[in-house]
């Protein structure tokens, strides 16, 4: 454990992917490193975000895979696939043990590294120091790397709805669900839940869902998702949650209130309308720490905040809140700090990302409206839709969507976006020649892998 008279280069606050990547790159450089977190390591990304939700949607395409089997001929007495039923139970058992393990891997790395970790939560005492546990630690460098947290809306009957957070210590698959939001985490937990069998609403404020990505994305998501079997009910606002007396759940939208209908029927409600930093109890105003309008740490390119010594990553700040960002950045930040780049800096163009819906979406580059009011007319957009060879055999035959958005006379790539079985795999390599600058020329030149679903991005035209 650390104490008040030794003296550290470097203090962290939080063990998310953020906060580990950038003890570890420090304590690497030489830098005497001190961490905190109460909570378990690996933020939540390890813990209550991608790597359970990722476990949870693989087994959801295993179900999937079940009943697509039977469209290859494969029958009952071949391996029962009729009467296989996922044992609740025993899958979120293994799936915790395997967190439990990540969980050890990240203390392993940390000791191995030469981190110092206090298991407890750390809050500012002065500019350059911190508190925990009665005892106060000095440093001429901070990192705030606490991550976020989802946000439970003000509203009678919050109490009976559960978060992202609560979702993971479900003790039993939800029947019938009900998910309020519109955003990546309400489009995954919902194509999970229906993957595995339940009755699934999704309740949207606005009338389309992931409004931040190329509108061909959602508006095809929604297609998918409908087709699935999913309730989406567009332009509703919840009021207020109610039990009624046989137990159900439901809500009621402000023309309901306060004695109107209760649209019930369900078992769970889930909130996935936003997350927000998670500051509680850090008392950045002692530290000098300001805040963006939003609620967000302000910070430069550099990661500084106002507070000279100070600084911040990961989703305590207004930039992508992804695992891979926060990682980047806070390497980043340890190597102009304490290695041999004082000009070191987190580029934030160009980041791919994918949603884990059913089916994925993959996305890097600029949406076609945000090309269009930087690029004007100069764009030239190629489309294609397609059926998977996957579904060649069964009755179901849903597309798969890809789009690139190129700009200039060379075409340059300035967006690619994909809906479809495979996507998040192919966008990888896909974003490293767009992040080189490649142009429509360069992926004519490439031979085509037949057959794929990633042929199609090589095979384009307008």
């Amino acid at each position: 454990m650390g104490n008040s008279t030794k003296h550290w280069d470097f203090i962290v606050i939080g063990g998310g992917s953020g906060g580990i990547a950038a003890a570890r790159a420090a304590a690497s450089y030489g830098a005497r490193v001190l961490l905190f977190e109460g909570r378990r390591l690996g933020g939540t990304c390890v813990n209550l975000g991608c790597v359970p939700k990722k476990i949870m949607w693989n087994a959801a395409q295993l179900s999937e895979g079940l009943h697509l089997a039977r469209a290859y001929g494969f029958a009952p007495a071949a391996g029962e696939l009729a009467e296989m039923e996922l044992d609740w139970a025993k899958f979120t058992a293994a799936r915790d043990a395997y967190i439990a393990r990540l969980n050890q891997i990240y203390a392993d790395n940390l000791a191995r590294a030469g981190v110092t970790v206090v298991a407890e939560f750390a809050r500012f005492c002065a500019a350059n120091a911190v508190t925990a546990a009665g005892k106060t630690y000095r440093a001429k460098h901070i990192l705030i790397a606490v991550g976020g947290a989802p946000v439970r809306p003000d509203i009678p009957g919050a109490e009976y709805a559960i978060t992202s957070d609560e979702f993971f210590a479900l003790p039993a698959r939800p029947r019938r669900a009900l998910i309020i939001g519109a955003g990546y985490i309400a489009v995954e937990l919902a194509g999970v839940l229906r993957g595995l069998g339940g009755a699934v609403t999704v309740l949207l404020r606005k009338d389309r869902l992931l409004r931040n990505f190329d509108a061909d994305l959602g508006d095809r998501l929604m297609a998918h998702m409908r087709a699935g079997g999913i309730d989406l009910r567009v332009n509703t606002t919840v009021a207020a949650l109610r039990r009624t007396a046989d137990g159900d759940l439901g809500y009621q939208t402000a023309d309901e209130l306060p004695g109107g209908r209760i649209n019930a029927g369900y078992d769970c409600v889930l909130f996935a309308v936003s997350r927000a930093p998670n500051f509680a109890g850090l008392e950045l105003e002692c530290a000098g720490v300001l805040l963006e309008a939003g609620g967000h740490i302000a910070v430069d390119a550099y990661q500084n905040t106002a507070a000279a010594g100070i600084y911040a990553v990961g989703d305590a700040t207004a930039g992508s809140a992804l695992t891979p960002v926060a990682i980047a950045a806070g390497r980043k930040l340890a190597t102009r700090l304490f290695g041999c780049d004082p000009a070191a800096k987190m580029d934030f163009a160009g980041i791919p990302t994918v949603v884990f819906s059913h089916p994925p979406i993959g996305a890097v580059g600029l949406t076609e409206s945000q090309a269009r009011a930087e690029y004007g007319g100069a764009l030239r957009i190629y489309r294609s839709e397609f059926v998977n060879l996957r579904y060649a055999l069964s009755d179901r035959k849903p597309q798969t969507f890809m789009k690139l958005i190129c700009a200039g006379a060379a075409e340059k790539i300035v967006g690619c976006h994909l809906i479809g079985d495979g996507v998040d795999e192919i966008l990888q390599g896909f974003a490293v020649a767009i992040k080189m600058g490649a142009c429509r020329a360069d992926l004519d030149a490439c031979v085509a892998i037949h057959p794929t679903a990633a042929e199609e991005l090589v095979t384009l035209r307008a």
